[in-house]
Formats: structure tokens, sequence, C-alpha cells
């Protein structure tokens, strides 16, 4: 695989998106940087890291890979990828909370963006965002907020973890079709808080008490309320409280 190193830039995906434009870059291209000073997450949030201790990282996926119905089955791949590594590096009490976000027991070490362009012949380029929280220690002023040196005491290698997540993701997506049940199947084996009681709060800030049910492949959350109504939520329209 390409991998393009750099010290600081304000965001790996927005690098990695300027440089599709102008060059011819292969499938499974990464830009991996010490320090990203303007990273981003979900619906315009901010990924805040420390410089050097963490690891931040895009992966190219190219034109005609999967089709517009795949789109959430990418975030599910690169999760499922995320969380068997953290597994084979001794990490126990890692879940995948929906829609992005690695967490450690209850707090949250790494997330996940994926920006989709859609072209006019319906082929699709996906810019692949990973976030992992390595070895930072403080978190002041972000209380969910953890890392695997934090809460594991173990200090992994930061390009080692990378490429064994790509190299994972990579064998996922060139023959997705055929292993997309088990992706499906692995990701809600693993999702944080699924058939457990939890407090959410929806968009009017209404709170309530649901169980995760699932998630369905337009990436919607299906929470069952205490009226054992089963309703699919999109992001940002709720919210868990844990």
């Amino acid at each position: 695989m390409d991998i393009i190193k750099l010290n600081a830039i304000p965001s790996t995906n927005d690098y990695l998106k300027e440089l599709a434009v102008s060059n011819v870059l292969n499938d499974f291209t990464i830009v991996v940087a010490e320090n990203q000073t303007q990273g981003k997450g979900q619906m315009g949030s901010v990924w805040q890291v420390e410089p050097s201790t963490n690891l931040t990282f895009s992966v190219l996926l190219g034109y005609g890979t999967f089709s517009v119905e795949d789109v959430f089955t990418l975030n599910v791949s690169i999760a499922n990828a995320i969380h068997k590594v953290l597994l084979s590096f001794g990490l126990d009490m890692i879940r995948i909370k929906w829609p992005n976000d690695i967490m450690s027991y209850n707090k949250k070490i790494g997330g996940i963006l994926i920006e989709n362009q859609l072209k006019a012949n319906g082929d699709i380029q996906s810019i692949i965002g990973v976030g992992l929280n390595v070895s930072q220690m403080n978190f002041d002023g972000l209380p969910q907020a953890s890392s695997i040196l934090k809460s594991h005491g173990v200090l992994v290698d930061k390009n080692e973890l990378m490429i064994q997540i790509v190299t994972l993701f990579k064998e996922v997506v060139l023959n997705l079709e055929a292993n997309k049940t088990n992706e499906w199947n692995y990701y809600h084996q693993y999702l944080f808080k699924k058939n457990i009681p939890v407090t959410f709060e929806t968009i009017n800030e209404t709170k309530f008490t649901g169980m995760i049910s699932d998630v369905n492949q337009l990436g919607q959350l299906g929470v069952l309320n205490e009226a054992d109504d089963l309703i699919y939520y999109n992001l940002k329209e709720i919210k868990m409280l844990y």
C-alpha cells in the first residue's frame, strides 16, 4: 500500500481528498499525520488530538468498488477491522458505539469519519478517516475520552496498528458482497450497550429509557422503547446518555 507520512496538517481527510483531485492514486493510499490540527468528526464536530501520541490517518477507496447501498457497510467494516486488531493486541472490553466510535469500557478511544463523493455515473469515491488515541494520558475537559495506554496500560506501535487495520479492511472490502453478512453480524455482536437499558435523549431534549436492538443497512439505530415500539433514528436525532 502507498503511505504518505506527514508531520502536521489540518486534516488527513481534506489532504487526501485534494490530492485525489489532481493525482491518480491507487486504492488504499494512506495519508497519516503526527499532528492533525483540524481533525473532523461526524456532522462538523471536531476531533481533538494531542500531537505525536495518537494515530490519525485517512484511506482512499476509489471509484466503482461498491454500491450506494453499501455506504454504511464501509463504516461497519472499518469499525470491525479496528476492533479485531485491538483484540489481537490483547485489549479487552472494546466495543463499537453507533455510529462511528470505538469504545474502551465506557470511554471513547477512537472515531471514524467516512466522506463519500457520488459521481454522475453512479461511482463513489470514499475517504475513510480514522483517529485512535494511542498513548495520550491527559484528557482534561474530555471526561468521556481515553486512550489505549490510559485504559489498558499497553503501549502499541502506531504504524503497526495502522498497517494491520488497513490490511484487514482491504481484505474485506475487496470481496464486500461475500463478506457483508459476516461483517454485519460481527458489528452487532460488539455493538456498545446492545440489549441493555440505557437513557436516550432525542433532538428535542426528550429523555427516555430504551434498548438498542440493531443498526440497519441505512445506518439508522433501532431502539426498543418502554412501550415495546422499535423506532429507527438517523444520525444526530438521538444520543445515548451513559
